[in-house]
């Protein structure tokens, strides 16, 4: 072709040195060549160095579902001693944000643009095909570990990812998506928004593994163990690398899973409830200068309950929640401290630029009236709490929250509490309570500590561009030939030497399920939208007659007004109006429309993100299949055959979707057939057969009808073609058993769905699936 390109061929400019392009341009040979041996001279070609001298190790800590009013390091009381550690030696913002969600905080804080902008306005479960709501974050804005890795960095991701597409996480990948696709050399976690604590879960690099099946083991602990071995594997083969390290526990996302004694140190010191806490908190948070003097502390919502309002029968329930929460949250800063503690033992804390963001999101009101089965409410499954309550007493009473049999997570109260002096909770973007977190940055090397609040507007956006001024390197505008998106975040490196620097973000926009506001130099307008997360069912109802257009706008002048106490929309209607225009414009620029894209399959259910298949062939060897990616056995009309060999007094799993929390599985226990669908543990049925299975081989089906999705179901077992069992579900679950638990053939891994072989996990089954058939009706 000569100096001709082929038709459809992409090209791109060639590779800059300064870093604008990257990769970079290959090192010419520093040899000379010649026809022999003789004639020619080897000579190792020099890499250039590409990093200015003493480019610091970074770390970046995301704690899960934490809100501002929680650590005691800024007024609270659950006892963070690490985040304390951390803010004594280096500085802290009180006026940092997030989006009010996990996956869009997670993609904006990776990559420095706004989340819809990357694809991420929603949780990667709730993606629909809008493209600001796809949940694929685009190659044209790479991450920071893709740009930090053609700089010599070498880059590790633990714990809670939640940015893959939720039907990409099967063994069959594609693997683009997960974690080592973009950029990590090493990934140690989950891939979903929560796991249990106990049974996570867990992937290393590409490859499923399980967790050993231990009394005494803890995700959280697994983490920091990992996380602590890959420093010293970084120290001992390439030392004179940087590097970044993303560790971003599942906790203290539901579920709430800590070992008793952890919990034990709260006992009685929540005791006078959610207002109370508020009152006390909002105090420390003053006297500690964390918040302005003149900051007023916002009323609880008309929506969400008093603490006087809860029967004193149900006190020691929520008490207990807040104790195991708190407990959590505590174990989870401690594991923190073990991270910095070996950064210190390997002599490389003083240039380690530690980022710890005390929250992804405020704390979470998804417990709704506080629950032993937190995705009841993702289902907007009606219940009650005396259901709660029996359901708990079943399994062993107060003592079982936390544990592996429980899904609990605390009353909302609780959430608006650790969101003191702010109004709301996560997934709402309107007020603070949802999108302001703490966060504390040190770096003994080149930052001097300093107490003085970093009041400066910023955004979760704002930490790559502010990394990539500190490491010195440019932004780059085209990555593995993929030209880049602008960078929305600015640095914040300004206010490292200066507390009181005049701020230099000037707009930042918010948007979650349709809450929405707008920041504007000192001044935020803002609507809370039709969804109440403390409140799913009439969450429900709002949406049916919902419009956007029809929204009440609040306006706050922030310069005097820190926690969105004095609306002023009423006195200033022309500067509302154009900070409205103002938010229209970058929703526009960024992907947002439509607004609310993130409640498409609320109204949609039938659209929810799911396997394209209508039929299934399976075996013994099938296991670890993401629920959103498996047929969706207990929730659609759907027929399944196995084929099955057994010997006498056959016991273990056929097949088992789900877990403790919520699930469906069939077993065989000394030859008896047994079905169980277990209803988001506060209620269960089981079909059994009446004789047990003789030795040989055998056909056995289920036929599962459904009137509705979370209607009610008839359930029918067949063995080598006549009926056994016939057995009616009077409700089932319409969207999701859980967040990360799989469909095993042969066998239940992680958490098991059934009490009757819970001590028996992962009852391996004693015979041979020959095939296993799975066709929806």
């Amino acid at each position: 072709m000569g100096a001709e390109v082929a038709r459809g061929q992409q090209t791109s400019p060639p590779a800059q040195a300064d870093g604008s392009i990257l990769p970079f341009p290959s090192v010419p040979s520093a040899s000379r060549a010649g026809p022999t041996l003789q004639e020619s001279e080897m000579k190792w070609r020099k890499q250039p160095d590409r990093l200015k001298p003493g480019a610091p190790n970074v770390l970046i800590v995301l704690i899960d579902d934490v809100g501002f009013g929680l650590p005691d390091t800024f007024g609270g009381e659950v006892h963070t001693p690490t985040l304390s550690r951390l803010r004594e030696s280096g500085i802290a913002f009180n006026a940092f944000h997030t989006t009010s969600i996990c996956s869009p905080t997670r993609a904006s804080l990776l990559t420095g643009r706004n989340h819809h902008r990357v694809g991420s306005g929603t949780i990667a479960e709730r993606a629909s095909d809008f493209d600001g709501y796809t949940g694929i974050i685009p190659k044209t804005s790479a991450t920071l570990a893709e740009t930090l890795h053609h700089y010599g960095y070498k880059s590790a991701a633990f714990g809670k990812w939640h940015n893959t597409p939720a039907n990409q996480t099967t063994a069959m990948g594609p693997f683009d998506r997960w974690p080592n696709g973009h950029g990590f050399d090493y990934f140690y976690g989950f891939l979903a928004g929560e796991t249990s604590q106990w049974e996570p879960r867990l992937y290393e690099n590409l490859n499923a593994i399980e967790p050993p099946r231990s009394e005494k083991y803890h995700l959280t602990e697994d983490m920091v163990e990992k996380g602590v071995a890959w420093l010293k594997r970084h120290q001992a083969f390439s030392p004179d690398k940087p590097f970044f390290m993303y560790w971003a526990p599942g906790a203290v996302h539901g579920p709430h899973h800590i070992f008793p004694e952890w919990a034990d140190r709260y006992k009685g010191k929540f005791d006078d409830g959610w207002d109370r806490y508020r009152e006390r908190v909002f105090a420390r948070q003053k006297q500690l200068g964390w918040i302005p003097s003149g900051t007023k502390l916002t009323p609880r919502p008309d929506t969400l309950a008093s603490w006087e309002s809860i029967p004193e029968s149900e006190r020691p329930f929520q008490r207990r929640l807040m104790e195991v929460f708190a407990g959590f949250a505590e174990h989870t800063d401690a594991q923190v401290g073990k991270l910095v503690d070996a950064l210190e033992q390997l002599g490389v804390r003083d240039n380690t630029i530690i980022f710890c963001i005390w929250g992804d999101n405020g704390s979470s009101a998804e417990g709704q009236k506080g629950t032993v089965s937190e995705l009841l409410a993702q289902n907007n499954i009606a219940n009650t709490i005396e259901q709660q309550l029996r359901a708990m007493t079943t399994l062993g009473g107060l003592s079982v929250l936390g544990g592996p049999k429980m899904d609990n997570m605390y009353h909302a109260g609780w959430a608006w509490a650790g969101s003191t002096p702010f109004r709301s909770t996560k997934l709402v973007a309107a007020h603070f309570g949802g999108t302001r977190n703490p966060m504390v940055v040190s770096w003994p090397k080149a930052i001097q500590p300093d107490r003085t609040p970093r009041s400066q507007f910023h955004h979760v956006n704002d930490i790559v561009p502010t990394l990539y001024d500190v490491i010195g390197i440019m932004p780059p505008v085209e990555v593995d030939g993929f030209k880049q998106d602008p960078i929305d975040g600015v640095s914040l490196a300004y206010t490292f030497a200066d507390g009181r620097a005049t701020g230099r973000k000037k707009t930042q926009y918010f948007e979650n399920n349709a809450s929405r506001g707008i920041y504007q130099d000192g001044w935020f307008a803002c609507t809370f939208g039709p969804f109440v997360p403390w409140d799913t069912p009439s969450t429900a109802a709002r949406l049916k007659g919902w419009d956007a257009n029809q929204d009440v706008w609040e306006l706050y002048n922030l310069s005097e007004d820190f926690s969105q106490a004095d609306d002023l929309s009423a006195n200033e209607p022309d500067r509302l109006s154009r900070m409205k225009d103002l938010f229209l414009a970058e929703a526009k620029a960024n992907q947002v429309f439509p607004i609310g894209g993130g409640l498409w399959t609320r109204f949609h259910p039938e659209d929810v993100i799911s396997s394209p298949y209508k039929s299934w062939r399976f075996d013994g060897t099938t296991t670890r299949m993401p629920e959103f990616a498996a047929p969706g056995l207990g929730k659609r009309s759907n027929h399944v055959t196995l084929d099955i060999e057994v010997g006498p007094d056959a016991s273990g799993v056929l097949y088992a979707l789900g877990g403790a929390s919520g699930g469906v599985c069939l077993y065989m226990d000394k030859g008896q057939l047994v079905y169980e669908y277990n209803m988001l543990i506060i209620e269960r049925t089981t079909a059994k057969g009446d004789e047990p299975l003789g030795p040989g081989k055998h056909r056995i089906e289920v036929d599962e009808t459904f009137a509705r999705p979370g209607g009610p179901a008839e359930v029918v077992l067949m063995v080598d073609g006549g009926e056994v069992a016939r057995k009616s579900v009077k409700r089932t679950v319409p969207g999701a058993f859980t967040a990360s638990e799989t469909l095993d053939v042969g066998i239940d891994l992680g958490s098991p769905v059934s009490l009757d072989y819970f001590d028996r996990s992962p009852f391996k089954f004693g015979g041979t699936v020959d095939r296993m058939v799975v066709e929806l009706k």
